[in-house]
């Protein structure tokens, strides 16, 4: 019987330095990820998330509060037309009261503003403003025409009214919201959400 040759298990090479190599940024292993590329990972990671965040934020918040913005915006409308008081012998275009207004049966509330009630007003006082206050909307949307749009989503309030941002190119070229117009105008206040004060303690006009 001859010599028995004791088995040797074949090593596996899997490290630089089995061949010979450093396994360094100079030698010939694959260098080490570096610091910077590691911070514009980080940095694109958490633009992303704040992104995310700032969505997410923005469609949970109240609709009615300000205009979207761009990359949430629906498409723009131009709206080009005479508006009458709503009623017996309307135009297709007509006013409700300070803050809705109809485009033939479609109804459109303003976002970032709270205008006195007319038919369901809780005092004379209150009926007396928000009758100004429908007065002036009527005269801001004639002075010519304006762009409106929504969110990409399209939420509505609870009676079924479209949600619309207002603005209008002035004359000197700058671009001003009819909801600002309104509220420098005295005859409505910015929206609060739930923060709503009564109006029949209000100053009449």
């Amino acid at each position: 019987m001859g010599d028995v040759v004791p088995f040797r298990k074949k090593p596996r090479w899997t490290r630089p330095e089995d061949y010979g190599h450093e396994g360094t940024r100079g030698g010939g292993g694959k260098p080490p990820r570096g610091p910077r590329r590691d911070r514009r990972s980080w940095r694109a990671l958490a633009f992303w998330l704040a992104a995310l965040t700032g969505i997410t934020v923005w469609v949970g918040s109240d609709p009615m509060l300000i205009a979207p913005p761009d990359i949430l915006a629906s498409e723009p409308q131009v709206i080009d037309g005479r508006f009458t008081r709503c009623g017996l012998g309307r135009g297709a275009y007509c006013v409700i009261d300070g803050d809705t207004f109809k485009l033939g049966e479609r109804k459109i509330r303003i976002v970032g503003i709270d205008a006195p009630e007319t038919i369901e007003a809780q005092c004379d006082g209150e009926r007396a403003l928000g009758e100004a206050a429908t007065a002036e909307l009527q005269r801001l949307l004639n002075l010519g025409k304006f762009t409106m749009v929504g969110r990409i989503d399209d939420p509505r309030d609870k009676y079924g009214r479209e949600l619309r941002a207002l603005s209008r190119v002035r004359p000197d070229g700058s671009v001003q919201s009819i909801a600002d117009d309104l509220v420098a105008s005295g005859k409505v206040r910015a929206y609060r959400s739930g923060l709503r004060a009564g109006w029949c303690g209000a100053p009449a006009e």
